[in-house]
């Protein structure tokens, strides 16, 4: 017979847990405020150069292409009711990386086609990743002004350097350079997958890559598809 837990017994538990979320809530809290806004400073209170968090993860993404160059960004501020108004200009150095994560890819999207000895790979979509503007090396940076107020120059450089971000994600996603970082990534994950069947005597197979946005246009071909790839290198081992 089971035994009926008593009420009061359900919510002292009840109790009990919902403490315990809050107190990890703060802590957790309390972390990322220290980590973001407390000035480590010696015992004198100057404050230090130094690491305050580090974290290494695992990674399953291959990366395919890296997008480089020099951007120029602008930004305006005005104070002092119009009387104040000042700009910035910088040129700066950026690069964007773009990644397949490999670990999406499974048997299922792993066909072999026989007639053609071609590995037919249905791959995850090309990512972006953010920029990375590196504004240790501006090769220019002009401010003008009749007063430019601390404030100012601040929120100057800081509308610059947004500038220059989203600029740099919006060159990174153009369907250009999307294109350009599609075809990098079919020759990378030609050479990841082709390795297996180079190594069991497929020398001469070929890997067709597609992305999602060329499904369509390869499902109306009639492909010859004998057998799943693991089974055909089960079989030739």
């Amino acid at each position: 017979m089971a035994t009926q837990l008593k009420p009061q017994f359900v919510r002292a538990v009840a109790v009990l847990v919902a403490g315990a979320a809050l107190t990890l809530a703060g802590v957790l809290f309390y972390q990322r405020y220290t980590e973001n806004y407390v000035v480590t400073e010696e015992k004198d209170g100057t404050a230090v150069t130094r690491l305050i968090t580090a974290r290494l993860s695992g990674a399953s993404t291959l990366k395919v292409a890296e997008l480089s160059g020099t951007l120029q960004s602008t930004a305006t501020d005005v104070r002092g009711m119009g009387m104040l108004k000042s700009n910035q200009v910088i040129k700066v150095p950026f690069s964007v990386d773009y990644f397949v994560d490999v670990s999406q890819i499974g048997p299922a999207d792993l066909q072999w086609s026989e007639g053609s000895r071609t590995l037919i790979v249905d791959a995850p979509d090309v990512t972006v990743a953010k920029p990375n503007v590196d504004e240790s090396q501006r090769s220019l940076v002009r401010t003008q002004g009749v007063f430019v107020t601390r404030e100012a120059g601040e929120n100057l450089a800081r509308r610059t350097s947004q500038a220059a971000q989203t600029k740099a994600q919006a060159e990174a996603r153009s369907p250009e350079r999307m294109a350009q970082a599609r075809e990098k990534a079919r020759a990378a994950l030609a050479r990841l997958l082709g390795a297996p069947l180079q190594s069991v005597g497929y020398g001469d197979a070929r890997v067709l890559v597609t992305f999602p946005n060329e499904r369509r246009a390869r499902d109306n071909e009639r492909w010859d598809v004998t057998a799943p790839i693991d089974e055909v290198l089960a079989n030739r081992r």
